[in-house]
């Protein structure tokens, strides 16, 4: 299965102006290496079989005749080739010169599409040789090495696997480009051959304009642009070979390179259509801009090959890139944590929060967002009540990190026990202390909400929950126990992410104390402690050894919810990205584990108290997840079952 995979490239040969003959023997030989690499489409620069700079040469017959032989030449010595190509030329129609991409396979012209856009300002001068597409009606037909074929920028190109649409370099600079049109007709794929010019800055802008193309269209973009060999007499080509994914750049090539490149890797299409599926944006689009019908050719696309990923899978999709962007991003992150406490302190004119710490990594990802909150909002930090509540799984390292870290940011330090309400408890319902099963468990975590509830009514403060996305997802919450706060800043932070939050904070927003104590606290196993430590006083209960791996469940959540991947797409998925840490089994027991907790555990997450969103996921159901408490997880289980 290739799971919504197609494997496409965008190449770039050297070239000699004018001479047809070496540029079809080129074209050739990067045709086979991407065919041999299991490349499913190729794309080529603009007038690549001529050269895009051979200036009044257009206008000389032999030129135009040389061109039709070698792309003769390379249809015939490709014709047992599966892959299908995208080369640049000039076509004579109708009398008039047009600058065309032509798409063939397995010796047959499907398509010709010509440039809309022709530019005239600057160094390009191509509407003294070229006719526009609009030149000719959308019905027009070619005869082309002997086979009649259909011309028209308006042309969809459709496989089994994709639908794909063609433009040619200043199309895409356009104010509303061909292929906005094409992908509003079905287009999930854009191939755009280039002759792009270089200058200073001149990249930085194209690439920031391929990727909101891409990501406007909710398309992939292979970008082919022209490189060493044109005539540098005026200008220079750069050979920039771009491939995005609804904004996001997948694989470029070694600019100002002197030696043939071929990029290759995989558009995801699955993902594609299931953005398409849930942006309603595009879909009025659809419906407002409908126009003439576009053109549409069948072509082959093999299938029969098992599929390699070239493109890297992120084993933490929801962690940020390190350097400058992780910086960045958790600032904003964070800022969005802040923005939405404040505006909840704001609008019920609490001075006053409560926050029960236990010197993990959630408790003190919510202090942190609390402190930050009320100094920005000019209070003072000693409204912000902490409350420690050690009971019979508390070990010394978590409960001094609690109270260290309470003490160096000057909040309000309580610590009320909760072993003797526990124990009064356990009397009042007859359970057995001894049996450490889920009352005991669940009875501690009930009596701490309980303290920070009532207590939070006594100063006439709030709840700020501190459980976090992954825990949501996974039902890894006590119901009316930890589950229920006033405002849970941390609902759609997944456990991942969490750690690279409290990281940043410890490097970048506190003294060296609490940073020293913010450290301790991310290398301490994740643990609810509610099980009494070993002999040696460490933590006993540890959750990832109860619910599985929090980065392979974070993993699981994104490609689930985000986009909607089935069962054995995320574990394929999961293979690629974990190979090397967790073997198949691993993968597989624990994705079974995600989706029995994650269905069954849905009524947990139908009565969340209010959070702000931060990324793209999030389960409140007032937003963005939306499920019923009594769906059937037969459908996924029986999936994950037979991998």
């Amino acid at each position: 299965m290739k799971f919504g995979f197609v494997k496409v490239a965008a190449a770039i040969p050297t070239v000699k102006v004018a001479d047809c003959k070496f540029n079809a023997q080129q074209a050739e030989t990067q045709i086979a290496i991407a065919d041999g690499k299991g490349v499913q489409i190729v794309v080529f620069p603009e007038l690549n079989l001529t050269g895009y700079s051979c200036g009044d040469l257009f206008g000389q017959q032999l030129l135009l005749e040389q061109a039709e032989l070698a792309l003769m030449q390379i249809m015939n010595n490709t014709r047992q080739l599966d892959v299908i190509s995208i080369v640049g030329m000039p076509v004579i129609v109708n009398s008039t010169l047009l600058n065309c991409a032509v798409v063939f396979q397995k010796g047959k012209i499907l398509g010709v599409v010509p440039k809309t856009y022709l530019p005239n300002y600057k160094e390009f001068y191509e509407q003294r040789w070229f006719a526009p597409s609009t030149a000719h009606p959308e019905d027009t037909m070619v005869r082309l090495c002997g086979q009649l074929v259909p011309v028209s920028s308006n042309m969809l190109f459709e496989t089994s696997d994709v639908c794909f649409g063609v433009e040619i370099c200043e199309d895409v600079w356009a104010p509303v480009p061909p292929s906005s049109l094409l992908a509003l007709k079905g287009a999930e794929i854009i191939f755009n051959m280039s002759a792009d010019t270089e200058n200073i800055c001149k990249h930085q802008y194209l690439r920031s304009l391929l990727a909101q193309q891409s990501a406007r269209c909710l398309a992939g973009y292979v970008f082919a642009s022209s490189g060493f060999g044109e005539s540098t007499t005026d200008v220079v080509f750069a050979g920039n070979g771009l491939i995005y994914e609804n904004g996001t750049l997948l694989a470029e090539s070694e600019r100002f390179s002197f030696k043939d490149q071929l990029v290759v890797t995989e558009i995801d299409v699955e993902r594609l259509r299931g953005e398409r599926l849930t942006n309603t944006t595009f879909a009025a689009s659809v419906r407002m801009h409908a126009q003439q019908p576009a053109c549409r050719v069948t072509a082959e696309m093999v299938t029969g090959r098992d599929l390699m990923l070239t493109r890297y899978v992120e084993p933490h999709p929801f962690v940020p890139a390190g350097g400058a962007l992780l910086d960045e991003r958790c600032e904003e992150i964070f800022s969005i944590q802040v923005a939405g406490l404040a505006k909840r302190l704001v609008h019920t004119g609490c001075k006053t929060v409560v926050v029960g710490i236990s010197g993990g990594l959630d408790s003190t990802l919510a202090l942190l967002v609390c402190v930050k909150t009320f100094d920005k909002l000019g209070l003072s930090r000693k409204g912000i009540i902490g409350i420690t509540m050690p009971g019979f799984g508390t070990t010394d390292r978590t409960y001094n990190n609690a109270l260290t870290l309470m003490s160096s940011l000057q909040v309000t330090t309580k610590e009320i026990s909760i072993k003797d309400a526990c124990i009064q408890h356990f009397q009042d319902i007859g359970h057995d202390m001894s049996i450490h099963d889920v009352t005991y468990e669940n009875s501690q975590a009930r009596e701490r909400t309980q303290i920070l509830m009532d207590y939070a009514n006594k100063v006439g403060g709030l709840v700020i929950g501190t459980g976090d996305l992954s825990e949501l997802a996974l039902g890894w919450a006590t119901y009316n126990g930890d589950h229920m706060s006033m405002y849970g800043v941390n609902a759609s932070i997944p456990k991942t992410l969490v750690r690279y939050l409290v990281n940043w904070v410890a490097q970048t927003g506190v003294d060296v104390l609490s940073r020293n104590t913010l450290l301790d606290i991310i290398d301490t196993p994740i643990s609810p402690e509610l099980i009494p430590a070993d002999e040696h006083g460490n933590i006993r209960q540890k959750t990832e050894d109860l619910v599985g791996p929090y980065e392979l469940h974070d993993f699981f959540i994104y490609y689930f919810l985000r986009f909607g991947f089935r069962p054995a797409k995320i574990y394929w998925l999961a293979e690629n990205a974990f190979r090397g840490t967790y073997d198949s089994t691993t993968i597989k027991k624990w994705l079974i584990s995600f989706y029995r907790r994650f269905f069954a555990q849905q009524f947990k997450r139908s009565c969340l108290p209010d959070g702000p969103k931060v990324g793209s996921v999030s389960l409140s159901p007032r937003g963005d997840w939306r499920m019923p408490s009594d769906a059937s997880a037969a459908l996924w289980l029986k999936e994950c079952e037979e991998l």
